[in-house]
């Protein structure tokens, strides 16, 4: 007897599955617009002469390229990259790059975040680039965010916050920061962050590991991050608390500046 074939998909099937696949595309292309649309209006705060802090992240990403469209104009800045990834951009680009070793002190720092609240405070490190961003971010006299709408929050938690750990003892440091975030109010799943391939630990720039943590919600950011830090084996966290002087934000409706509006 001959095997039926499967019934063939009906017109309007094959109709609305097109049309979810282009509301998916037009969603998606719309947040890359709004990123880059931040990035465009970040660019136009930096002048010749400036010595930058270049961030880490799809949102940086853009704005790494205006730049370097802009260096090719005649635009003369110096830049300090937070991670290996824009050093690799930037240095494709001919950005002139040095080292906080030869350029301690920066006038500008520019990068995205994961969240950001009403007050400015941040949550950073989806991209695995903390440490580096939290280290040039303080040498530098302004620091300015960039993002699209989605990232903005009441209270900061809903993205897991990452927290940079020593691979030695990994565990106990594991369990410590476990009892700081219940103590803190926001308990939650903790997971060692994987490389791509998901069979190895992801590993910093650093040489480090990343613990996401899945608070949820965290109330008092400033007493988290005091007393994730006194944990003996953690490098640093992923809560950026007084460094931010301004966010540009953007959606459909156009972009706008929170904050500082001039440097």
């Amino acid at each position: 007897m001959r095997a039926r074939s499967a019934p063939a998909t009906s017109k309007p099937a094959q109709a609305n599955a097109r049309l979810l696949k282009l509301v998916a595309h037009m969603s998606q292309m719309s947040q890359d617009d709004a990123k880059r649309a931040a990035a465009a209006r970040a660019a136009d705060f930096v002048r010749s002469g400036m010595r930058l802090g270049l961030g880490t992240g799809s949102t940086a990403a853009f704005l790494v390229e205006i730049l370097g469209n802009r260096v090719a104009n005649g635009l003369q800045i110096v830049g300090v990259p937070t991670s290996e990834a824009t050093r690799s951009q930037a240095q494709s680009l001919g950005i002139p790059l040095t080292t906080l070793e030869e350029t301690p002190e920066l006038d500008l720092t520019i990068d995205g975040a994961d969240e950001f609240d009403g007050q400015l405070r941040l949550i950073k490190g989806g991209g695995g680039a903390l440490l580096r961003e939290k280290i040039v971010a303080a040498a530098s006299k302004r620091m300015l965010v960039i993002a699209d709408r989605s990232k903005q929050v009441e209270t900061l938690g809903r993205f897991p916050l990452p927290v940079e750990v020593i691979p030695f003892g990994l565990e106990a440091t594991r369990r410590a920061v476990a009892r700081v975030l219940r103590e803190n109010g926001c308990p939650g799943e903790i997971r060692l962050r994987m490389d791509r391939s998901g069979g190895h630990a992801f590993v910093t720039d650093g040489g480090h590991y990343i613990l996401d943590c899945h608070a949820q919600s965290i109330a008092a950011p400033e007493l988290l991050a005091q007393a994730l830090n006194a944990i003996p084996g953690v490098v640093e966290t992923g809560l950026f608390i007084g460094l931010a002087d301004s966010i540009i934000v953007a959606d459909a409706a156009g972009v706008e500046v929170i904050g500082a509006q001039e440097f």
